[in-house]
This record gives C-alpha cells, structure tokens and sequence, in this order.
C-alpha cells in the first residue's frame, strides 16, 4: 500500500498494479479495495495498464476530515492522477462513475473516462429516491444506527429484503457497516439525478474527454434510460450495452472493453474523437 496526500492533507490509500498507461477505479457506495469490484478488475487490466485502486476517503486505510465536501473526494482522484504522472484514464461504477464524471470537468487530466451505470432516475421507469434521503442517512448515522443506513440504501436501490436480512447474519455485514458513514458522499455526489427529472445540462459541460458509457444488457429499463441520456448530454460520448451483465459487472466480460477503449484513446488524436450519440453493441 502507498498514500497519497489530498489538498486537504487526508491520506488516499492505494495500491499500483501492473505496468503501461495509468488507469485509476473510483468505486461505487460502501466499497473499498478490501471489498469491491476493483481489486479483481485491476488484476484484468494490469497486464495491460498500470492499475491504481483506492480507498476513497471514509473507507479503508484512507483519511477523513470533516466537514466532508464533494470538491474533497474530486482533490484525492486529482492526488492520483499526480501519483500517475499528470494524467490518467478513469472507470467508475456507479455512483463512483458520477464521481469521476465531476472529476473529468474539472481539467485535472482524465484522458479518457469509463461510466458503468451511474444510477441515474431520469422519468418514471422506477420510483425516485425520497426527497429526504440523504437526510434519513444523516439521522440514522447521528444516532449510530449504522445498519439502519445500509438498510435503507439497500431497499432504495432495490436489495431484495430477504438478501438484506442474511447478509445481516454473515461477515460482509461488518465490511458494508464499517462505510456506512461514507453513504452521505455517495448521495452527495449524486445530487438531484435519482429524483425522476431529466439530467442537468449543464453540470457536466466541462467534460471533453473521450467517454464510454455502459450498461448491462440485463439491467432494468431505468438504468438504459439514464445512461442513454447521459450520452446525450456529453460531447464526447458514446453508449455501450454490454449483454447479459447486470450492475454487479464480471470483470472478465468488462475488462477486454476497457481495455479497447483505453488503448484507442492511447492513439493518435484522430482516433480519440468517437462519434457524440453512437451505441455499440458486442
């Protein structure tokens, strides 16, 4: 394990794999490199890219420092990309794709980006989170009800309840518990998208990147809809359904994806510059 340093001092712990192009993983909520979808998709890509995971701040061996703000978990990704060399590529899933969305508009040298799924509510294909979410996590973690949190993220993004109550009953109830006060950044990077209006325009206008936005085939229609409508917001965008993977992705159907959309961005600038709304399918 190595740290970096953030522009507020906290300490970002990750760990490099592999060799070539740096290639940094922004988790979705309550994962870690301990816990999570990065290690395993790191170990796919380093045999062709210097991987960097990491524990985003709340997490892990990474630092806190209150009072916590999104700009400060956009400082520790722009820590890692220093760590890189001054630039890098970036994959995120879910609600850590939203996260390295708002980091590419900040020019902190993202060369290309990989979105899996930010779980964007644009319509009425599902309900919308309550209005008072991020509030019901504050109180639930005020009063040290730590479960009660993951309890309630779980039902809003769809954990059959009968899963939730086993997981109580088994060791990775300990590691989801042990993140549950970072739940708050995840709604904050999230904002109002998960309330069943169409995308801000403008918030992502910055974001020039070369940008691969995917969803898995067997995800639910919301999921397509805000993925196709994130394409259509971007510049530099284009869409792909990767069939028969859900949110919980296998690293091995992904990998070989990221590692086609990486190296052409590796390219020269010509090849850089995929057509804005295209949808590819395997």
């Amino acid at each position: 394990m190595a740290t970096a340093r953030s522009k507020d001092r906290t300490a970002v712990a990750f760990e490099k794999t592999g060799g070539g192009p740096p290639v940094i993983l922004v988790d979705g909520a309550l994962c870690y490199r301990a816990w999570g979808p990065s290690r395993p998709l790191a170990a796919e890509l380093s045999r062709r890219f210097t991987v960097f995971t990491y524990d985003r701040r709340g997490r892990g061996e990474s630092g806190d420092t209150a009072p916590y703000a999104l700009d400060h978990e956009i400082e520790d990704i722009q820590a890692l990309v220093h760590e890189a060399g001054g630039s890098a590529h970036v994959y995120g899933i879910s609600s850590g794709a939203v996260l390295a969305l708002e980091a590419a508009g900040r020019g902190i040298g993202i060369e290309s980006l990989v979105l899996y799924e930010p779980p964007f509510i644009i319509d009425d294909s599902r309900p919308p989170f309550p209005a008072d979410y991020a509030s019901q996590l504050e109180t639930f973690l005020a009063a040290n009800r730590r479960g009660d949190a993951v309890r309630l993220f779980m039902q809003q993004v769809g954990v059959p309840r009968a899963l939730v109550a086993l997981m109580r009953l088994i060791p990775v109830w300990r590691k989801v518990t042990a993140t549950a006060h970072t739940l708050p950044y995840d709604a904050a990077a999230m904002g109002d998208t998960q309330a069943g209006k169409p995308l801000p325009a403008e918030r992502w206008a910055g974001v020039t990147a070369p940008t691969l936005v995917v969803v898995g085939g067997n995800s639910p229609t919301w999921m397509h809809n805000g993925t196709r409508a994130l394409v259509d917001l971007l510049r530099n965008a284009r869409h792909r359904v990767l069939e028969g993977q859900k949110h919980a992705v296998k690293p091995k159907v992904l990998a070989p994806l990221l590692v086609d959309f990486f190296g052409q961005a590796e390219g020269a600038a010509g090849d850089r510059a995929p057509a804005h709304g295209a949808d590819l399918r395997p």
